[in-house]
């Protein structure tokens, strides 16, 4: 609406005046009328001058529905503190702390299990011990133990130790703070740089945190299966937090890097 009537003011829409215009209608009475039609405007002249009048506040009134949105939302101030270098800063200082609290996960994550590989292996080397022998009087004979059966006893102790640091639920509330926290997190950090700058970047850094949101969320997803006894979703799962811990390292330099822009182009608070 408002551009339509802006272009009322173009030359190309003001009718240019006929000299048809200024003649009276009555060329026996002209000094009556000249001052008349001098003062006034033909019909259509003037609907084109009133509208031509009307154009700049039309326009000033329309602007807010038809300013471009990356314009109507820039940043400039107007978000305050969420634009400063405290909120900045929040996304590098969780994300550094996210990246140690993933290696403690998975360092849980492989105690708990050793805790059932260990009992794999005692059951399969209980297969192995041969019956103890037996007196024909029906009693049996103590010998000395087997290797293999000193072999079980040691795994056995220390399945018993691992089981007291209770691997399997540290490991799933880790993995739970993790997948919350981590989200939560990756959805902050550009929601940040948009309040600070008005639009992300494309690039390393945020197209391998986005692929680490999706391996949390993929890993996370294989844990009904894993509780299942499916050996491939453990595998897959360790698969997973594997290349999730090596995308990290490699992030990190570019976060690094986006931190000193921030202490550049920012302020406190």
């Amino acid at each position: 609406m408002a551009a339509t009537l802006s272009l009322l003011t173009l030359p190309i829409l003001s009718r240019k005046p006929h000299p048809s215009d200024s003649k009276p209608s009555n060329p026996s009475n002209p000094t009556k009328l000249g001052p008349l039609l001098h003062n006034q405007q033909p019909g259509p002249k003037l609907f084109l001058h009133a509208l031509k009048s009307a154009s700049l506040p039309l326009t000033a009134i329309a602007v807010p529905f038809i300013v471009d949105a990356t314009d109507a939302f820039a940043v400039g101030g107007e978000f305050g503190i969420l634009e400063g270098r405290t909120f900045a800063l929040i996304h590098p200082i969780v994300m550094g702390g996210l990246f140690f609290y993933t290696l403690w996960a998975g360092y849980l994550g492989w105690q708990w299990r050793q805790v059932r590989t260990i009992q794999n292996e005692i059951t399969e080397l209980k297969k192995q011990v041969k019956p103890a022998p037996v007196t024909p009087e029906g009693k049996t004979v103590e010998v000395a133990p087997s290797p293999v059966e000193l072999k079980i006893k040691q795994l056995t102790e220390e399945r018993k130790e691992l089981l007291k640091g209770s691997y399997r639920e540290r490991h799933f509330n880790a993995g739970s703070v993790l997948l919350g926290f981590g989200v939560f997190e990756a959805v902050f950090g550009g929601v940040n740089t948009w309040f600070r700058t008005g639009k992300l970047f494309p690039g390393p850094h945020l197209f391998a945190g986005a692929a680490i949101t999706v391996l949390w969320a993929g890993a996370a997803a294989l844990v009904p299966a894993m509780q299942k006894g499916s050996e491939t979703a453990r595998n897959l799962h360790i698969a997973l937090n594997a290349l999730n811990v090596l995308l990290f390292v490699w992030q990190i330099p570019t976060g690094i890097d986006i931190v000193f822009k921030v202490f550049e182009f920012t302020k406190w608070p």
